[in-house]
């Protein structure tokens, strides 16, 4: 695999797709939408345009023998069109239970040579608490007892440039989380063991937490299932599995790293 365009990749985990590809000497194609703001490192080839354009996800990847995709929105629509002019190797980051608008798109690329990286929460996602922490040094969240296997973006992004760089790979579907299943309210006392204040908790009705969801621009199908399947999570937390230490030969990385890594931005 010489060379690799990077969907997404000056987001969370796309950036850490770009380092690691970059590391193992593939050239790195990235499809953005603004260059200037990019910032990526220098070899980085980048095409200007936007992924609704099937124009311009088609010179993005000229030459280029693999892609990465993510896919940014919570509805496949538009999605044939950008797959169509992939490369015919494809790693796609869906989601654990591969369902929903996900499982569309991975419908649309089992013609191809494909991957499918099925993570579980992201712990980057927390991030979302940073201003209320910062501001009133409490969490408005639902459920503080339901229980996510938190994934750190580092370990997605190296189960995807392992799957880009090895064609035993292909055809292939990884269920990839962290080490443990952890409640949200354990989420926020790690944050708070981590930058050295404590930070309270304020629980959530269903109906706050959909309208909270719904006023920062989620569709209201994605606000209600979200809800849901924070409920589920309650008796039935995510799972843990052993793919990451199976792949990348190291054990994956805790929530309480990743908060070490990130405390900069709750305090």
């Amino acid at each position: 695999m010489s060379t690799v365009l990077v969907i997404g990749a000056t987001g969370r985990t796309g950036r850490h797709v770009v380092a690691g590809l970059l590391a193992a000497g593939v050239t790195v194609q990235a499809l953005v939408r603004t260059p200037d703001h990019a910032d990526l490192p220098a070899d980085v080839q980048l095409v200007e345009g936007d992924l609704t354009d099937p124009d311009a996800v088609r010179r993005a990847a000229a030459g280029a023998d693999a892609a990465f995709l993510l896919w940014p929105w919570f509805t496949s629509e538009g999605a044939a069109a950008v797959v169509a002019e992939l490369p015919r190797r494809v790693v796609y980051l869906s989601t654990l239970n591969g369902g929903g608008f996900w499982g569309e798109i991975e419908e649309l690329l089992k013609d191809r040579d494909w991957t499918f990286l099925r993570p579980s929460g992201f712990a980057v996602n927390t991030l979302a608490w940073a201003e209320q922490i910062r501001a009133t040094g409490v969490v408005r969240l639902p459920y503080p007892k339901a229980a996510r296997s938190l994934i750190h973006e580092r370990d997605i992004a190296a189960v995807a440039v392992l799957a880009l760089l090895g064609d035993q790979h292909i055809g292939q579907t990884y269920e990839i989380t962290g080490p443990e299943a952890i409640t949200q309210e354990d989420q926020v006392a790690t944050i708070a063991q981590v930058i050295g204040k404590p930070i309270g908790i304020e629980p959530l009705t269903d109906d706050d937490a959909r309208q909270e969801m719904l006023a920062q621009g989620a569709d209201p199908f994605i606000a209600d299932s979200a809800v849901t399947y924070w409920s589920s999570l309650v008796h039935t937390p995510e799972p843990v599995t052993t793919t990451v230490p199976q792949l990348t030969g190291r054990p994956p990385l805790t929530y309480s790293a990743w908060a070490t890594e990130h405390a900069a931005a709750f305090r």
